[in-house]
């Protein structure tokens, strides 16, 4: 018989973005951490194919339509969670947007709705969760940034600038936060395996080129970079705020 008390007491993750590969990937290994996971996503098959895994590992999970361009959204849906499934311990800003469009031709609508996912949404969710963190004392926000930010990109000048933004402002809530006892860090994925692989016109070549560059010559897995961020969502991650964590398999080595 399931302990009811013990399973309202298990932490929380909320996780942007769920319904892709990274993140799914994330959700499961939190899951298996002993979270309880808020799955964020847009409505439809992907959402619900994370949180049927989830509760297939037996995972206390809570799916969460969400629009992230929405800040009102954003907030009411953390309360959700908060009030539904218990105190967030753990938020991983993953979601992200990333239309290909040459600098000259970007539109200032297609820009201001990249900023809108991949960097204001950013924001509003960690501001929500840290106003119940601080109270706490405690809990952990896990950006997820792009190897892009840090060398630039052809045709995603969007992408990139909200990837770097999200360092900055990973490093200025980490040095605000801190003295409340709330960590914030950031993921640096290099090229792994996933839809956004699409944006490629040779996967093959796109293959190849990303094997030339790294010190691994071999592509990376889902499951390993969820491994980074289950890191930094524990105790063993207790000393450690206001770091970019390269997963990239030695492309970059700043």
């Amino acid at each position: 018989m399931v302990d009811r008390e013990s399973v309202q007491s298990l932490p929380v993750a909320i996780v942007t973005g769920s319904g892709g590969s990274l993140g799914r990937a994330t959700a499961l290994r939190l899951g298996a951490d002993g979270f309880a996971v808020a799955a964020f996503g847009r409505n439809g098959d992907a959402l619900d194919e994370t949180v049927r895994l989830l509760e297939e590992q037996g995972v206390r999970t809570l799916a969460v339509g969400c629009d992230l361009r929405d800040p009102r959204a954003i907030v009411s849906s953390v309360e959700r969670v908060e009030s539904e499934l218990g105190p967030v311990a753990v938020l991983v800003n993953n979601a992200a947007i990333y239309p290909t469009t040459p600098f000259l031709e970007i539109s200032v609508e297609e820009y201001d709705d990249v900023v809108a996912v991949n960097q204001r949404a950013y924001f509003v969710a960690a501001q929500a969760v840290a106003k119940a963190m601080v109270p706490r004392g405690s809990g952990s926000i896990i950006n997820i940034g792009s190897i892009t930010w840090g060398g630039g990109w052809p045709l995603l000048a969007s992408y990139v600038s909200t990837k770097g933004a999200a360092v900055a402002m990973t490093r200025a809530l980490a040095r605000e936060l801190g003295p409340e006892g709330v960590r914030v860090n950031l993921v640096s994925p290099g090229a792994f395996p996933t839809d956004a692989e699409k944006i490629h016109e040779n996967p093959e070549q796109y293959n190849q080129h990303v094997l030339d560059h790294q010190s691994l010559k071999r592509r990376g897995t889902n499951e390993e970079l969820a491994a980074v961020v289950s890191f930094l969502a524990g105790e063993d991650s207790s000393f450690v705020t206001g770091q970019t964590i390269n997963v990239n398999g030695g492309w970059t080595m700043d």
